[in-house]
């Protein structure tokens, strides 16, 4: 068999015949890949179920506890903070999420479609115009269920997302016409941290502006060195934002971080994970 799994011919298609190869070859099969949980591949899901024993290893477990924590019983308040380019890509997850937190913080190009969906000019910056309806629903809805969604007020542009660009930072009804937004500002920062020093557990998915790139990563800096130092149980999930707070050092101050950028994005979203269920299935026989 190749030296990665995914190589394997039927990986991919959950191959029977493949699954039970890898099933047999011991007594006991341990899922323990949280960030492939969400395929169902051969080795994934359908090992899991031709094994003669199965069971979750012990990283496995510690994913799944930390968002049992954060979606089944979260000590409240609970905030999530939702960042990343595209609302198209995070829908279901900010629908499932408004239903279940007191607090929805939105950013990155994410925010800029909100901010479009209140009639607000946001110049040349990243967002999707064909998702404004959708964006007013959640606004609408958050209101309904009086669910907090606090949006920016200020914000951090330029001419271009590139290195060592010139900024500025404005209020979100003065972005020039000829100018992205990047970041978020400073009062945008400090009305964040309002919102997030009421929450006891706080949920965190994407960054809230372009931090990859100087000068654009103070929002996601400050936001991250508040949680860090905040009393709240914090779980980081998904790829941006754990590079984010690993660049930052603040990992290590963090209550739980997620190593499934895919597998928490679905767990987030109400889905249930096949590998997961396939233990559960299993744990009933």
């Amino acid at each position: 068999m190749a030296s990665n799994i995914r190589y394997n011919k039927g990986e991919k298609k959950n191959d029977p015949e493949l699954a039970k190869k890898l099933a047999n070859i011991g007594d006991i099969y341990v899922m323990d890949a949280f960030g492939a949980a969400h395929r169902a591949h051969a080795s994934t899901e359908g090992a899991v179920r031709q094994a003669k024993v199965a069971a979750a290893g012990p990283l496995m477990q510690a994913e799944l506890d930390a968002f049992a924590k954060v979606l089944d019983n979260p000590a409240r308040p609970l905030a999530a903070i939702i960042g990343g380019s595209k609302v198209s890509t995070k829908l279901g997850l900010l629908e499932n999420l408004l239903n279940k937190v007191d607090t929805l913080i939105v950013g990155g190009g994410i925010a800029n479609t909100f901010l479009a969906a209140e009639g607000r000019n946001v110049g040349k910056s990243l967002y999707e115009p064909d998702l404004v309806p959708e964006a007013k629903k959640i606004i609408e809805t958050a209101k309904k269920l009086g669910k907090e969604l606090p949006l920016p007020v200020d914000v951090v542009t330029a001419k271009e997302l590139a290195p060592g660009q010139k900024t500025s930072v404005h209020p979100v009804d003065k972005v020039p016409a000829d100018e992205m937004i990047l970041d978020i500002g400073p009062e945008t920062v400090k009305l964040y941290e309002k919102f997030l020093g009421k929450a006891d557990t706080v949920v965190w998915n994407g960054p809230v502006g372009a931090f990859e790139i100087e000068p654009f990563g103070e929002g996601t800096k400050a936001i991250g060195q508040y949680l860090a130092d905040s009393p709240a149980f914090v779980v980081v999930g998904g790829g941006d934002s754990v590079a984010a707070v690993e660049g930052y050092g603040l990992a290590d101050k963090m209550g739980y971080i997620s190593t499934g950028g895919g597998a928490s994005l679905e767990l987030l979203e109400g889905k249930t994970l096949p590998s997961v269920q396939a233990l559960l299935d299993r744990s009933k026989e």
